[in-house]
């Protein structure tokens, strides 16, 4: 037991704050990546309707896409690969454990967690995106596997078409996106 609360001292240190052009930047692209996404559901879905792209999940992966363009987590393959699957995953869990939503909340994030390993598809906000799957409510369910295309697919693919635009902008020359495709 020693050695395991051992193995929870620090080992480091808290890194400094990023340059504030960094900041700006990330916040930047949150900012238009979010409203992209947000306006084309207002102008095509209108005031009375379930959201067609915009989801929970979409606000964590602002944060890896805008503000840590450069990583694993961020790239297209992640962030598109990741929360497809994990929407599949999740609908797929929803639709078999519906009686049971404790279990298949469970389920859903640390299947879509193995799935998104074994593709080497890691995206953290997949876990999320799965979890809507089945916690999202009647609006949600009633999409089944169209949960997957819209507003998952349509709405990561939005958020990769600002964050190839935003982080390609910087005068930085190690700002650039992406790292790779696939």
């Amino acid at each position: 037991m020693k050695n395991y609360f051992s193995r929870m001292k620090t080992k480091g240190h808290c890194p400094p704050r990023k340059p504030i052009r960094k900041i700006i930047w990330s916040s930047i692209g949150a900012f238009l990546g979010i409203l992209f996404i947000a306006y084309l559901e207002e102008l095509w879905s209108g005031h009375d309707k379930a959201p067609l792209f915009l989801i929970g999940s979409f606000g964590a992966s602002a944060v890896l896409i805008y503000g840590a363009p450069l990583v694993e987590f961020s790239q297209p393959r992640n962030l598109i690969g990741g929360h497809v699957l994990s929407a599949l995953v999740g609908v797929t869990i929803a639709f078999l454990f519906k009686d049971n939503i404790m279990l298949a909340s469970a389920l859903a994030v640390s299947s879509a967690v193995t799935m998104m390993h074994l593709t080497r598809t890691l995206h953290p906000p997949g876990g999320a995106t799965a979890l809507i799957a089945v916690i999202g409510g009647d609006s949600i369910q009633e999409l089944g596997y169209w949960y997957a295309v819209s507003p998952v697919l349509i709405g990561a693919f939005l958020m990769l078409l600002v964050a190839l635009f935003v982080n390609n902008m910087s005068i930085d020359p190690k700002r650039h996106y992406p790292v790779y495709w696939v």
